[in-house]
């Protein structure tokens, strides 16, 4: 099957069930999208398709043929994108698992919604598991990419 990752058209050679998540990592050596769960309950693999955030462990790799498919790798060509601007001004990460889902889900809301409010944040990312407690942090930074996004 062909694949639009990043940009770029791949040729796939994978089962039609695969997740997409394999795909990414083990196929096209992306491995930028964490697996957490495999169940889509903590978020880490989250990636855009067609610019929405999905769950990439539980999305077969069939259903994703023909859209647009956006990893962390591919959010900005030189890592400033306003979401990884602010992360890294903020410095959110602290052992930096999530934060590959974090960040997705967090372009995936500002993309909809240029100024969120705490609520809009929560709601966006109350998908995403932290284990470190950087919730604070994740909404400032969000805030911040926000600003950003304004200039």
């Amino acid at each position: 099957m062909k694949l639009q990752v990043n940009g770029i058209e791949h040729d796939v050679d994978a089962p039609p069930d695969m997740p997409l998540l394999w795909v990414l990592r083990d196929v096209l050596h992306l491995t930028g999208t964490k697996f957490g769960c495999g169940i889509a309950q903590c978020g880490a693999c989250t990636v855009h398709v067609d610019g929405a955030p999905r769950r990439a462990c539980v999305t077969p790799v069939s259903t994703v043929e023909g859209k647009v498919v956006t990893t962390i790798e591919g959010l900005s060509k030189d890592g400033m994108h306003p979401v990884q601007r602010a992360w890294t001004e903020l410095d959110v990460v602290q052992c930096g698992y999530c934060q590959s889902g974090q960040i997705m889900s967090a372009a995936a809301l500002l993309a909809k919604v240029p100024a969120p409010s705490d609520a809009d944040i929560d709601q966006a990312l109350s998908g995403n598991i932290c284990r470190c407690g950087t919730y604070q942090r994740i909404r400032a930074a969000v805030h911040r990419a926000a600003e950003f996004g304004k200039a």
